[in-house]
């Protein structure tokens, strides 16, 4: 009898147009898998001996997520009945030319068999299975379905919120963050609606949703969170003076190559060695630069840093979060 918890086959939804940025990515890990079957944010992959979902503890940044294939059926109550495993079964679609999620109130624990369906035409749904581990989005396709409140001042609020839910992150009262290329303020926003602290970097002039939050200099902080202060200067020319005490997480949503916002950080976190953590919007020229991975994670093991995610966001287009802790 057949392992219902073993394939050949394994298939991962992402962002359409990160398919080549993809097989680059599992070449480059020299995983031997075999791409196969191709849709708009939809990549299958075989290997000679079966997978189980004990080896698909794999951390690829082009894949939102990655599931043991069960099949193709020509309904979604036939592709439901493939997932009797599962503890949990969430919707996928090929939709308004991104890979949905569909919204599901069921929020999976850790160790919890979840399952997925993905719906790529009127009579193709695919069956997958996944393991809910730590450092996975919890939601449908790896998409929370976050709306951008009206007041936010741009999409960053978007990033920010996005990889939040995505990694599970948690923020203190007692955390300051120091955010690189601030303006004009989405991550701020999201930032001090959590409570948290930030000091931004950024010459260009914030708006006036998170200028109500600022404070004149690090002195005035006392009693009063949370704050922002805005240090109006070039990254380049930030000094540890500009920082004070306290700086717990090092952000970027810096329009600079990889290599200068890594170098950036290095920087910082030498001005700030309480830093614990290192959350970075990296935007990418070319999707395939995702080859340059294993030296970015180089870079920040350099630094002090144990634990190192990039992983492409449902919000994001050429970018990539790259998340660092030292715990």
């Amino acid at each position: 009898m057949a392992d219902p918890l073993a394939s050949e086959f394994v298939f991962s939804l992402g962002n359409p147009g990160s398919e080549n940025g993809l097989k680059q990515e599992v070449e480059a890990m020299r995983l031997g898998w075999r791409s196969g079957y191709q849709r708009r944010g939809f990549v299958t992959f075989k290997v000679d001996a079966p997978f189980s979902l004990e080896s698909l503890d794999v951390q690829l940044a082009c894949s939102r997520r990655l599931c043991l294939s069960l099949g193709k059926s020509a309904t979604r109550e036939e592709a439901i009945e493939r997932l009797e495993v599962a503890s949990v079964i969430h919707h996928a679609r090929y939709f308004e030319r991104k890979m949905q999620g569909l919204p599901c109130e069921a929020r999976p624990q850790v160790g919890e068999i979840i399952g997925t369906v993905v719906e790529l035409g009127s009579a193709e749904f695919w069956s997958g299975i996944h393991r809910h581990t730590p450092f996975l989005s919890p939601d449908p396709a790896g998409d929370s379905g976050i709306l951008m409140p009206v007041d936010s001042p741009s999409r960053a609020w978007l990033k920010l919120e996005e990889a939040v839910r995505f990694f599970g992150l948690e923020f203190t009262p007692a955390d300051i963050v120091v955010e690189l290329g601030c303006a004009p303020g989405g991550v701020v926003l999201a930032l001090l609606r959590r409570g948290v602290s930030v000091i931004g970097v950024d010459p260009a002039k914030m708006a006036d949703v998170v200028v109500s939050s600022a404070i004149d200099n690090r002195d005035g902080a006392a009693g009063r969170e949370p704050w922002f202060f805005h240090c109006r200067k070039p990254a380049a020319l930030v000094s540890k003076r500009d920082l004070g005490h306290g700086v717990t997480w090092f952000m970027s949503d810096m329009n600079q190559s990889p290599d200068v916002v890594l170098r950036e950080c290095a920087r910082f976190c030498k001005m700030a060695p309480e830093i614990r953590g290192v959350l970075i919007t990296l935007k990418l020229t070319d999707i395939m630069q995702i080859a340059d991975k294993a030296r970015w994670f180089e870079s920040l093991a350099g630094m002090g840093f144990t634990h190192m995610r990039l992983q492409q966001l449902a919000v994001h287009h050429k970018e990539f979060s790259l998340l660092a802790t030292k715990s």
